[in-house]
């Protein structure tokens, strides 16, 4: 691991244009990714985890939408380039997995030819070469006869293969980093377990990064690096996994293991979060979680606590006021 970041994300906001006014789907999201690293953002959906890997990816219309704060990825400022210096990017150096690989692939060309393209678009190879290159990767994501199921269409696949062959897409240029948008979602447990081994593998073998999203705690166990725990659009913790597992701060993060179901203990014990994830355009002022929050205070009414580490040598920052006091936030401004 190198001692500069892959890429590193700064007070990044991405704001969306609802009934003539700007809305802040996210706020101020900041985390830093190094080689060979995979950080994983967790939370409910509508928390903003999305939003921001297609915002670093730059799929957002301009027409409905606008970013601040910046995102570099190896030294380069991706917030602000043109859509044909982005192209540059997306794809050959960051590659993104979407969720549901029925809907990423084209369902009147053969999965084969769909690798085949991204190959040749940033490679500038004969068709030749990217077939061969696109078989090769079939066949190192595990789809049974590669070369015969070239020529094969997505309803072909079971949902299984057809996220293979998602994956093969994602990785056929080689990226630096994959952002890898609910890659197991809707695969039963067996299958799920194999594409996580899958991406690992891959991210070792091609000394790549990985944003992996996901609802799931279990699997942020099995591939995560550090997590992101996210909620309304604003990351509330962020540590390791072994200091998140041991040690969850954030009320919100508490909740979301509380609400694991447990093979050693009854449904009466599984502890469910009241209410729900708020719209963009009703996000309260102060902690957004604090509507929900058992244990909120007056104060997170007033404005919102900084991420920051309860101890200034741990990696490990939540935001919080049960962790850092308004006055400690005030002397840091």
């Amino acid at each position: 691991m190198t001692d500069a970041p892959v890429l590193a994300v700064r007070g990044l906001s991405t704001q969306f244009r609802i009934g003539g006014a700007w809305r802040a789907a996210t706020r101020n999201i900041a985390f830093d990714l190094y080689e060979n690293q995979t950080i994983a953002l967790v939370g409910e959906s509508g928390c903003g985890k999305s939003i921001t890997c297609q915002t670093i990816l730059g799929l957002l219309p301009a027409a409905v939408a606008r970013t601040e704060g910046s995102i570099v990825y190896q030294g380069r400022e991706l917030v602000g380039l043109s859509d044909a210096e982005m192209e540059t990017v997306r794809g050959k150096e960051i590659a993104m997995i979407f969720q549901e690989p029925m809907t990423a692939l084209n369902p009147v060309m053969t999965v084969g030819e769909q690798i085949a393209e991204a190959i040749r678009v940033h490679r500038r190879c004969t068709k030749a070469e990217a077939k061969a290159e696109a078989i090769a990767f079939m066949d190192r994501v595990r789809i049974p006869a590669a070369a015969q199921r070239y020529n094969d269409y997505p309803h072909q696949f079971s949902g299984g293969m057809r996220q293979r062959i998602v994956i093969a897409m994602a990785m056929a240029c080689k990226p630096k980093v994959l952002l890898a948008d609910e890659p197991t979602t809707a695969l039963d447990v067996t299958i799920q377990a194999q594409i996580l081994a899958e991406l690992r593998d891959l991210c070792a073998n091609f000394n790549m990064s990985m944003v992996f999203i996901t609802h799931s705690l279990g699997v942020v166990a099995a591939i995560a690096d550090r997590v992101a725990v996210m909620y309304a659009g604003e990351i509330v913790e962020l540590a390791s996994v072994e200091e998140l597992f041991a040690a969850p701060q954030h009320p919100y993060t508490r909740a979301l293991f509380q609400a694991i179901p447990r093979v050693d203990e009854t449904a009466e014990n599984l502890q469910a979060i009241p209410g729900q994830v708020p719209p963009i355009t009703a996000f309260p002022e102060g902690c957004r979680f604090a509507p929900r929050c058992p244990m909120r205070m007056e104060k997170c009414a007033g404005r919102p606590p900084r991420l920051a580490a309860a101890d200034p040598a741990s990696p490990h920052a939540v935001a919080c006021f049960l962790h850092h006091d308004l006055a400690l936030e005030e002397a840091a401004e």
